[in-house]
């Protein structure tokens, strides 16, 4: 799964590439047609006019990827440049600046293909920053990526180390803000910060509901940037959001671009917080075929009559059970997705999976609680409580959580 430690760079890419790539389109499942997406929602990065001149004059680092798209065929970085902005520098987080990378693989420094713009790495060695030579060629960083609203979902934890360091080395910080796709409800456990890491960077529950930029203002102003770095304990970073238009988080967003290879559709977005969990377990969940997070199987499973083998494919290359035959669970049909996103985090998936295979303590990685955040899941559930008993116990996190995050929302609930 995801680590902070090598949250680094890819190589070789031109940025206006990336539209006219297929690999980063995003698919479609059965029945999307029906989906009442909003097509009114523009983002942060779309708000041109708003984030330029607040960069004239000023030496620039994008942190951006595959999805910080302004239009369907030009990246933020072009729009950039076409403006004679001075971009320094460019970063890049998990899956690398093309987005192809596997989780938590390492990425080497290299140089953008088309403007010879430096793709530096976004933390050095034991310092958890970057070197001293990036830090010195800009004066503001601009953060551009589309995450997808789960805790364990790496994108965050890179911008609160990123706004950390920028604060402890007063450089200006600012979101260009995308929508959030599963935005309308919150849901899970808040993290217990003895499980934070890589997958788990701040005291949220696993679904918070806020974009990026409302975390971002939330991290800022409550003083969690020391969950970025420590040193920053007690700091405030210079913080500009530049908003979306038009989005509330009542509204269906249908992402235009893959945010990660093992995502490829809404529907994987949408079971994704119920069948992560499975990273934390011997048993497969698909990554290694085209539909990762949207099945889950292992070779013990019995009583099943769907199967599928994964196989070594890019952004997968070595994924859990590689060329094995597994039997389980085709979740690309059902649930519905009215009930997948009226459910929100469903247990009953793991649950099933951990009655089957009958391997008590054997079926648990410390990954499950690095991404559940609590103790009390595994416990109940070899307990043999049923995924509503479980999800009972965190009721409290969340509407605790909505009260507390509600000075920091910077669109309507409704």
């Amino acid at each position: 799964m995801k680590k902070l430690a090598t949250l680094v760079i890819a190589l070789f890419v031109c940025a206006s590439s990336f539209a006219q790539n297929p690999k980063n389109a995003m698919g479609t499942f059965p029945g999307e047609e029906k989906m009442n997406y909003a097509t009114d929602i523009q983002t942060g990065a779309q708000q041109v006019k708003e984030y330029i001149p607040l960069l004239k004059g000023k030496r620039v680092c994008v942190l951006s990827n595959q999805s910080g798209m302004v239009t369907p065929t030009t990246h933020v970085l072009d729009t950039l440049l076409s403006k004679k902005i001075n971009v320094t520098c460019i970063m890049s987080p998990e899956h690398g600046f093309r987005g192809d990378a596997d989780a938590g693989e390492h990425v080497s420094s290299s140089v953008d293909a088309k403007t010879g713009i430096p793709i530096k790495s976004l933390y050095e060695g034991k310092s958890g920053r970057p070197a001293k030579d990036v830090l010195d060629s800009f004066d503001v960083l601009v953060f551009d990526l589309q995450d997808v609203g789960v805790r364990f979902y790496t994108y965050y934890v890179t911008m609160v180390k990123m706004m950390a360091v920028c604060a402890i080395e007063g450089k200006e910080f600012i979101v260009l803000d995308r929508p959030n796709p599963i935005g309308f409800y919150v849901d899970g456990p808040t993290l217990d910060p003895k499980h934070k890491s890589g997958v788990g960077g701040l005291p949220i529950p696993v679904v918070h509901g806020m974009t990026l930029g409302e975390l971002a203002y939330m991290a800022n102003e409550k003083g969690w940037l020391n969950w970025g770095l420590k040193e920053a304990e007690g700091k405030k970073v210079k913080l500009t959001v530049i908003k979306c238009k038009n989005y509330t988080h009542a509204k269906l967003y249908r992402l235009p671009i893959k945010p990660s290879p093992n995502l490829p559709d809404m529907r994987a977005i949408y079971l994704y917080p119920s069948t992560c969990y499975f990273e934390g377990t011997p048993v497969s969940l698909g990554r290694g075929t085209d539909k990762a997070f949207e099945m889950y199987g292992h070779p013990n499973m019995k009583g099943y009559l769907f199967s599928f083998i994964p196989r070594s494919i890019p952004g997968a290359k070595n994924p859990p059970q590689l060329n094995k035959l597994c039997w389980g669970v085709d979740l690309r049909e059902k649930p519905s997705i009215e009930e997948i996103n009226k459910d929100g985090i469903n247990l009953e998936y793991i649950v099933d999976a951990y009655t089957n295979l009958n391997l008590d303590d054997h079926f648990f990685r410390k990954m499950f609680e690095l991404e559940i955040g609590q103790d009390y899941v595994r416990k109940m559930i070899k307990q043999g409580k049923s995924a509503k008993e479980i999800e009972a116990v965190w009721v409290e996190d969340v509407e605790k959580f909505k009260e507390e995050r509600k000075p920091y929302l910077l669109y309507p609930e409704e």
